[in-house]
Formats: C-alpha cells, structure tokens, sequence
C-alpha cells in the first residue's frame, strides 16, 4: 500500500471494476423474467460472456501499444450505450433472436479494468516477492465485486425493476471508468511510447512480428485452469438462481452467492498473508484437485434436499477453494510472459473466466430447465474437472525455460531485495 501513487488507480479501479460482477447475473435475471425460461437466460448471458472473452484480449492489446486511457475513454461510453440497447430490447419483447444479438456489443464493451490495475502493480513491482503479495490483493479485491456486486444486482432487480441491474451497471461503469482512465501518471507506459526504456517491449513471434501473449505455452495452460474456475461462477450463479426460486426463496439468492464469494475472499486473504516454502506451480497443482472436491461435493448436496444452509456452507467452502487457484495463476502468468505483453496476458485470464461463465451459465441453466433446479452444479464440477485434467497433462509448461529472458523474472531467479 506504500508503493508510490497504489492510492490514485485502486480506489477508482475498485469502483470500477464492480459492474464485472454485476453484468452476467443481471442479463440473468432481466432475461429470465421477460422470457420465463433459464435455459434462455443463462445463453443469451454467455453470449455476452464469449464476446467478452474474444474481445476482451484484444483491448489488452491495444492497452499495451497505446495506453490504458486511450482504450478506457471510448470503450466506457460504448458500453453504456450497448447496455441500454440490450435492456431496451428485452423489455420491448423483441424477438428471441434480437436478445443475443444486442448482447454481443454489451459484453464486447465491458471494460476490463482489473487487468490494467495488475498489470500497474506489476510494472511496479515486477522482480520483487511483494509481486505476489499484490496479486492475492488483487484477488481479494476482485472477489470482494462477487460478494458486493451479486447482492447489488439481485436486490436492484427483484426490488426495483427486472432491468434496474444493468442500469446500475452501465452507470458505475461509466463513472469508475472514466475517473480510473483519468489516472495516466500511474499507467504503465504504452509500447508505442518506448516502454520503459525498453523493458516494456512487446512479445515478438519467430517472424519477428508482434505475437500474442499466448504464444507462451504456459500462458494457454493457465488459460484453461481460469476458465475451469470461471465455469464455477457462471454454473454457482445459475444454479443458485433456479435454487432459490425453487424453494420459493429467490431473495436469497444474493446472499448465497455472496457466501461463495466471501468464502473466496477469506482465503485470498490467508493465501497473501502466508509466506510460502513452495513454488507456484505446485501451489496450483496441490489446490486445484481440492476445487474439483468441493464442486463434486455441491453437487452431491444440492440432490439431496432443498437444504439452503448446507448448500451455503459447501457453497462457501468452494469459495475457499477458488482463490489459491485463482491468486497463483495471476502470480505464474506474470513470471511466464515478457512485461510488454502484461495486460493483454492478465486480460486472457480474466477473458477466461469471462468465457467460462459464459460456458457454465449456459449448461447450468439448460440442466436446470431439463433435469431440476439442483441438476445445474454439475457444470462446475465439470469444468473444473476438465481443466484439472490439462493442468496435470501440460505440467511442465508452468516453468518458464532456463536462459530465457522471462525466466530471469521467474520466482525461482529474483535477486534478493530489501523491502520496506
């Protein structure tokens, strides 16, 4: 929190970054009640989650070669303007078909303002333990949205009026936005501009063209485990929406799943707070099959009976289980990809979770219409089973290769510092 100028971005990135977790659960329940079904609900919301997570790295991109600013500054106003488009077409009875298109533009244009705050710490932090320290932060940060954003959206929309959610989404996107774009003294410096005296040079292919962060082979394993974790909290958000409406309580629905995500941010609490004798990639690969339990054990409880306390309280050790996973991948992306590429590779993590919130929004509520309200949590044991499966094949890529110019940045190469 001493680093020179952390105040000026994290407070407007705070705000600003709220509306990530208001967006989806909003299209759920404005969609849901317009058109009655779940199934219709949870797609036309993964449509707006796969635009996203396509567009999503390409704004990174552009972060990176021109500045954080001149990519915030119209992306905000565009996105305003697609969220009223999209409500305006849900309300009006529009056609089916009209829905998922008006939803493509209003994902495509979420701001990604989380990437951009890491990627501000990282170019002033990179090489020092406190790199890890800041990503748990930011972990903490980004799972404190999922315990405030959910609980906003749910109560605006169930008290106020089906589109309320979104209203206030657009209008915190706006504002936060706008201010946090204002903050160009702290903004890593563009490649255009030089970067840094080079530091900040871009990823180059074997052409000698810019490539993509992705050219990393770690950077896509990484991509796999997010979007596992992402398929938690699109199928979490869902589910608990078709749970909770099928005990007749849907008001609950916020405080259970702020009960995942509080669960979430304890433990990216502990997780920054430990000093680790272990490295990342066997942090990762030790937590990971301990997600994967804890959704099999949601899913196991959510047949059972319609027992909200003990949906909650496994609801909320899953949520345990997400921020280990999520902290070190943030924390090995940043020691694989060279730091002119920083936020386009933060932006495909959280692209990724954006894709698999869009993929487990869209199984769990097709399970949900067709096999019961409880059927729906099988879609994060799934994804995450999937992806614990890339992670064990793909192992060996978590470690940046030996006389690589990345690898000097790596955990296990950093030249000790002193640290105030």
């Amino acid at each position: 929190m001493r680093t020179e100028g952390a105040w000026s971005f994290l407070l407007p990135g705070f705000l600003a970054r709220q509306p990530y977790a208001m967006l989806t659960i909003s299209i759920v329940l404005l969609v849901e009640h317009t058109t009655g079904s779940f199934g219709l609900a949870g797609a036309v919301s993964a449509t707006a989650g796969i635009a996203m997570a396509v567009i999503a790295p390409q704004s990174g991109r552009l972060a990176d070669r021109f500045g954080q600013g001149a990519v915030l500054f119209p992306q905000v106003f565009l996105h305003a303007l697609t969220i009223a488009a999209l409500i305006a077409v849900a309300v009006l009875d529009a056609p089916l078909w009209a829905l998922f298109v008006a939803a493509v533009p209003a994902g495509a244009t979420a701001p990604q303002i989380s990437p951009m705050v890491r990627a501000r710490w990282a170019a002033r932090l990179q090489s020092t333990p406190l790199m890890t320290t800041a990503a748990a932060f930011e972990s903490v940060t980004d799972e404190f949205t999922f315990v405030v954003g959910p609980v906003l959206a749910t109560a605006l929309c169930t008290g106020v009026h089906p589109a309320a959610g979104l209203v206030a989404e657009a209008a915190v996107s706006l504002v936060g936005g706008l201010v946090f774009a204002a903050q160009r003294r702290t903004q890593p410096a563009s490649a255009r501009a030089g970067g840094a005296g080079g530091k900040e040079a871009p990823v180059h292919g074997a052409d000698g063209g810019t490539a993509s962060a992705l050219a990393v082979p770690g950077a896509r394993v990484l991509v796999a485990a997010v979007l596992g974790i992402g398929m938690v909290f699109g199928g979490m958000q869902v589910s608990l929406t078709a749970f909770t409406e099928s005990i007749g309580r849907p008001g609950i629905n916020g405080v259970m799943y702020g009960a995942f995500a509080a669960g979430n941010m304890l433990a990216a609490v502990a997780v920054g707070a430990i000093r680790w004798k272990r490295g990342p990639q066997t942090r990762l690969l030790a937590a990971y099959p301990a997600l994967v339990l804890a959704a099999a054990l949601v899913a196991v409880a959510a047949q059972l009976g319609p027992w909200a306390v003990l949906l909650g309280a496994l609801g909320t050790l899953a949520g345990l289980c997400v921020a280990p996973c999520m902290i070190t991948c943030f924390t090995l992306i940043e020691t694989l990809v060279p730091a002119g590429a920083r936020t386009e590779a933060f932006t495909w993590l959280t692209g990724a979770v954006a894709l698999g919130q869009a993929a487990g929004s869209t199984v769990a509520g097709q399970l949900a219409d067709h096999s019961g309200a409880g059927a729906g949590f099988f879609a994060p044991l799934a994804g995450t089973g999937l992806a614990l499966l890339v992670l064990l094949a793909f192992r060996g890529a978590l470690h940046p290769p030996h006389g690589s110019l990345v690898a000097a940045r790596g955990l296990g190469h950093r030249t000790t510092v002193p640290v105030d």
